[in-house]
């Protein structure tokens, strides 16, 4: 039989005191950062709850409702000349609406309500409608035209904006 002598205490060699004390000391600053940007963390927000107080339920503002936007087929007029030339105004229209209730109302006055427009156009000079408070002005114009009441007793429809979407005058 062969025997061997080996210490049991050589096989495991002892810790270096440096290497667990670097340790400690890197696991002590983790925690010490960790605490500091919580504790920031923590300060910024409730100084930030405080500095604007939380408006009531009842005084909250209502979110705007999602605009409508109705188009209106393309037209074609003819303008005022006191030149002697023709001069014609083809113009596409949208109407940005509150509510479906209010586009289903005037689809179904349809005709009437593009009475008005052409009627309206059909009186414009060329040189009313060049420049761009011209175009301002007619927007505005044909807005009112449209909140008129198509039958007697009726309430007025309420539209938002006029938008050019096709403005040609020859």
């Amino acid at each position: 039989m062969a025997t061997t002598t080996a210490n049991p205490q050589a096989a495991v060699a002892p810790r270096s005191p440096g290497l667990i004390k670097r340790t400690l000391v890197i696991a002590l600053i983790a925690l010490v950062a960790a605490g500091l940007a919580g504790g920031g963390t923590w300060f910024y927000m409730s100084r930030h709850e405080t500095a604007a107080p939380a408006q009531p339920a009842a005084q909250a503002p209502k979110p705007s409702p999602i605009p409508v936007f109705f188009a209106l087929e393309p037209m074609t007029v003819n303008l005022q000349s006191d030149d002697g030339e023709q001069h014609y105004l083809r113009i596409g229209l949208t109407l940005k609406l509150n509510d479906q209730q209010t586009q289903e109302h005037l689809t179904a006055h349809m005709p009437e309500i593009r009475s008005r427009v052409l009627l309206a156009l059909s009186n414009k000079h060329p040189d009313e409608l060049a420049p761009l408070d011209g175009k301002r002005a007619l927007a505005k114009e044909l807005a009112a035209l449209i909140e008129q009441p198509t039958e007697a007793g009726s309430p007025p429809v309420h539209v938002d904006d006029v938008l050019f979407t096709e403005f040609v005058v020859q």
